[in-house]
């Protein structure tokens, strides 16, 4: 089975078209559920990341104060480093399982820092959704209310779009339509189906 990787900058629309890959019939792995399932309650990630970084993490009910983490992490590059020490192994050992459950000719594994956390080993192909920066920014601050200033600093702690372009096997523009953007979805579908017959 083919294993494609879709990444992206935050707010360039990887779950957009993920989507329409999902409507193709297509499986979608998405590493950020995984991250998500991993720290649910009763969770061994969720015990480790309560010992390394304290009960204050964990919210009244025992579930993970995400905001408090995210500001932890965001802000300091060691707990960052701890952090993904402890969810990196577990969500490659997850999407390798559920890869093995698959049997279609091709998959789609939304890992939105393929680059940043050096997972482009498990992907056969890499599909870079790509938009201006100030795109990024609109979109951003429309869904998740964040300051400019905010969402900076996240887009300067990515790989930049110059690097994520060079390092693609395959570009979605998604600056125009929903038309033009199934368009482009449509033909990489055909041109991965056509290349996963090829590996049979």
């Amino acid at each position: 089975m083919l294993k494609v990787g879709l990444t992206g900058g935050i707010g360039s629309g990887k779950s957009t078209v993920a989507k329409i890959f999902s409507d193709l019939n297509i499986p979608v792995l998405d590493a950020d559920e995984i991250a998500h399932r991993l720290v649910e309650k009763g969770q061994p990630a969720l015990i480790q990341i309560c010992l390394e970084f304290g009960p204050d993490i964990l919210r009244p009910d025992g579930s993970l104060n995400r905001e408090k983490l995210r500001e932890l992490v965001f802000s300091d590059t060691i707990q960052k480093q701890k952090l993904e020490s402890i969810l990196h192994p577990l969500i490659f050992d997850s999407i390798a399982a559920e890869l093995k459950r698959l049997t279609a000719p091709y998959c789609i594994i939304i890992i939105p820092l393929l680059f940043e956390t050096g997972m482009t080993q498990i992907v056969d192909r890499i599909l870079v959704i790509d938009c201006p920066v100030e795109t990024q920014i609109e979109r951003v601050r429309a869904r998740d209310k964040l300051t400019i200033e905010r969402i900076q600093t996240i887009i300067d702690n990515q790989v930049s779009r110059t690097f994520r372009k060079a390092k693609a096997d395959d570009v979605i523009d998604n600056t125009g339509s929903d038309y033009r953007l199934a368009e482009q979805v449509k033909k990489l579908h055909n041109l991965y189906l056509s290349l996963s017959t090829c590996r049979d």
